[in-house]
């Protein structure tokens, strides 16, 4: 498939193909089956099911329920009555458990020194925090070691996220000003292909899903991934979607920016390494090109000068950038700790085969979008 051609983008989903994984996800799938009603009260669930995570960031039931309830926000998560969405039964414990999780992203990663408040030291100090990140380097194992298997893996790890790249940050466009939503507007337009529907970021990945006989209907692989996979993304569905939190939303996308081009390029060389071409490979490139200049625009424009125009959300621009790193540390810990142990990173392996389709032998069922 040359880049020149229509590539169609991930399909729609239509049906809730992942399973609870404790009481509390359980009953929300349950409700969410059903047409809203009555308020159900669904706090003392939620409480207990905080009180019994050791760590919320690894627990399958607490993440599950925070994907389902932001993924109401998003649409193509959870096919469920519209209504469901700003239901009092929901937005009570989906309050309680995103101000759990938020209490323990604050207590556990680590918080750089604050810089002044204006757009220089504030860009000086994230390209010093991403540049000085010392995290696992998942893309030097897929440049140099990666498997065609756990080439399927990985992208599944990353559906969860890149096809519905960059929905989470794009609530913050409406909570910004100024400076700061405008920089947010021009990285966003790229993200989203500039207005070419083929070029959208998401779209691309699903191709690349694609290419290695993966299913690119949202949520297809919520199942096999851990619950670190989801918290990745619950993290910055949280964020966006708070505006108490827009600080922490444009530090977490500068971050993610500044991190990005050089692993990119790592993950394609996997790729071609392991004979795909650049129908699957053209994500990655992508990535390399654009968020070389993505990294300057959020670090100045974006957090930069949301920090000088409003100085009380310096605090919140750090945070959520070493929280970008840290969590998604985490998860690069998780999936290499697994290969590197001859182990899937999978939390249910793929069935076999799918990684052996020849680029763009598999199209999944259901409409483009």
């Amino acid at each position: 498939m040359a880049r020149s051609q229509t590539l169609m983008g991930p399909s729609t989903f239509s049906d809730p193909t992942f399973s609870a994984r404790g009481p509390l996800s359980a009953r929300l799938l349950e409700l969410l089956r059903s047409a809203p009603g009555d308020d159900v009260d669904l706090l003392p669930l939620a409480d207990e099911t905080i009180d019994r995570a050791a760590r919320l960031v690894h627990d399958d039931d607490v993440q599950l329920a925070l994907f389902i309830l932001y993924g109401l926000h998003y649409g193509s998560v959870v096919d469920t009555d519209d209504a469901w969405e700003w239901h009092p039964s929901l937005i009570a414990p989906r309050r309680r458990l995103e101000s759990a999780f938020e209490a323990e992203l604050r207590d556990n990663v680590p918080m750089p020194e604050l810089p002044e408040s204006t757009s220089s030291a504030v860009a000086s100090a994230l390209f010093t925090l991403t540049g000085a990140d010392s995290g696992p380097s998942l893309s030097r194992y897929v440049a140099a070691k990666a498997t065609r298997e756990q080439l399927a893996e990985f992208l599944v790890h990353r559906s969860i996220y890149t096809l519905k790249e960059a929905d989470p940050h794009s609530w913050a466009i409406p909570r910004l000003s100024g400076r700061a939503k405008a920089a947010m507007v021009e990285i966003q337009s790229d993200e989203y292909g500039g207005g070419r529907p083929e070029r959208m970021h998401a779209a691309i990945f699903a191709g690349t899903m694609r290419g290695l006989g993966l299913d690119d209907r949202y949520g297809r692989y919520v199942d096999h991934v851990p619950a670190v996979t989801l918290a990745s993304l619950n993290m910055m569905s949280m964020f966006g979607l708070n505006r108490r939190l827009r600080g922490a939303i444009a530090g977490h996308l500068a971050a993610f920016e500044m991190t990005s081009s050089i692993p990119n390029g790592l993950y394609a060389r996997g790729f071609r390494r392991n004979g795909f071409g650049e129908d699957v490979t053209w994500y990655f490139d992508e990535h390399v090109e654009a968020d070389a200049v993505h990294e300057q625009i959020a670090g100045r424009d974006l957090a930069g000068s949301l920090a000088e125009d409003e100085p009380a959300l310096l605090a919140d621009i750090m945070f959520g950038a070493a929280a970008c790193l840290t969590v998604d540390g985490w998860a690069g810990q998780h999936i290499l700790d697994a290969w590197t142990a001859g182990e899937s990173a999978l939390r249910v392996p793929l069935e076999p085969g799918a990684e052996s389709s020849t680029p763009g032998g598999h199209v999944a069922s259901g409409s483009g979008s």
